[in-house]
């Protein structure tokens, strides 16, 4: 059995909870998230060969990559997210040692809390740290983001490594996925603290309609642009939205696609500002208004996370729920009072159950930073 204390470095990255701001983050738009204290961490130690040995905690699996022919392990079960990672991180230019890596994950896997993301930013730091590189956050996130695309066919936008790799402990990140520009806002919840519920249908994006959803924002901002000069869909206020919206008639679901990323860009901006303000009790209001949003208009959700969000709307010790992620199964995040949460999990949890036919999984989770590095 192998055993951690065997290798040089223990190098983590963060799962992500989104507070607010879903499915923007490729629009163009402004997002909320906050590293996790789930995450995946990558125990690593060099070997002096040509080869990547893969291994993990929870798995009866050892898979070798070679170093000159990482593109050919995209369809390697468990191996692809690690062998693109390192792949898109040599196509950028930086050395690979020969490694011995050893993948224990917290993440739950098909939550919706990113762990693709954690073991992509992770494995890439883990790397960089092999070859005495000094790390990058923001230049590793970007590389994960293209592995995710490439390697996997995940056309996601840059949130979730941003959030794994650029994460702050007790703050949310106000980022701009346009620009990157990133400012960090303390979460301060006073007397009310954050609950995560896994809906446990999993997901997978790769077989969803989350690249489905990609095209049609891309369509809406297409059919804009012969109206109005506008770089994305995010650079529309929900006024301007209405006045050139009407070149969308007849296109199907694409208005109601791209009226969610124009009013979710919006209640992004007046969250944020509640947030700064203390308003948490507008900051819960927002945070529905963005579940119906993604139900409504969006429609990302389906029957498990709307029953799941709908239960903890209806518990008096909640100001608000949605999901976060990008929905198709995963879970929803709610501000709780921190006095009422027991009751909160036991009455959700018997009210999904009598529903769905199966329990929710609630997770206990801090908001930590995205990456770190240890030297065993």
């Amino acid at each position: 059995m192998l055993n951690k204390r065997d290798y040089t470095y223990a190098v983590s990255a963060a799962g992500r909870v989104n507070l607010i701001g879903e499915h923007i983050d490729y629009c163009g738009g402004k997002v909320m998230p906050a590293a996790l204290s789930l995450k995946n961490t990558v125990y690593a130690r060099p070997n002096g060969s040509d080869r990547i040995n893969l291994a993990w905690t929870d798995l009866p699996v050892q898979v070798s990559l070679e170093i000159k022919k990482l593109e050919e392990y995209k369809h390697v079960k468990y191996a692809n997210y690690p062998a693109g990672s390192a792949c898109l991180w040599q196509k950028a230019g930086h050395e690979i040692v020969g490694c011995d890596l050893l993948y224990d994950c917290t993440v739950p896997f098909g939550s919706g809390l990113s762990s693709s993301a954690a073991i992509e930013v992770s494995t890439i730091a883990a790397l960089a740290t092999l070859a005495r590189e000094k790390l990058d956050p923001v230049k590793i996130a970007l590389v994960a983001r293209d592995a995710e695309h490439a390697y996997t066919g995940v056309n996601c936008g840059i949130m979730d490594q941003y959030a794994s790799a650029c994460g702050k402990k007790g703050h949310a990140m106000l980022l701009d996925c346009k620009t990157l520009a990133c400012e960090y806002v303390p979460v301060a919840l006073g007397d009310h603290t954050l609950v995560i519920a896994n809906c446990n249908k999993p997901h997978n994006l790769v077989e969803s309609r989350y690249n489905e959803r990609r095209a049609e924002t891309e369509r809406a901002l297409a059919l804009i642009q012969t109206k109005a000069p506008v770089g994305c869909l995010a650079d529309l206020t929900p006024e301007e939205f209405d006045r050139v919206s009407a070149v969308l008639d007849g296109e199907g679901k694409v208005k109601d696609r791209a009226r969610h990323v124009v009013e979710e860009c919006d209640r992004v901006r007046r969250a944020a500002g509640a947030m700064k303000r203390g308003d948490i009790c507008l900051f819960g209001e927002l945070l529905n208004a963005s579940h119906a949003s993604l139900r409504d208009l969006y429609e990302v959700t389906g029957i498990e996370l709307d029953t799941l969000a709908a239960a903890a709307q209806a518990h008096p010790a909640c100001l608000g729920s949605r999901m976060t992620g990008a929905g198709f199964g995963g879970c929803t995040v709610s501000v709780v009072a921190k006095d009422g949460v027991e009751d909160f999990k036991r009455e959700v949890s018997a009210r999904y159950q009598k529903a769905i036919g199966y329990a929710p999984s609630f997770y206990d989770a801090s908001i930590e930073d995205g990456i770190v590095v240890k030297t065993m």
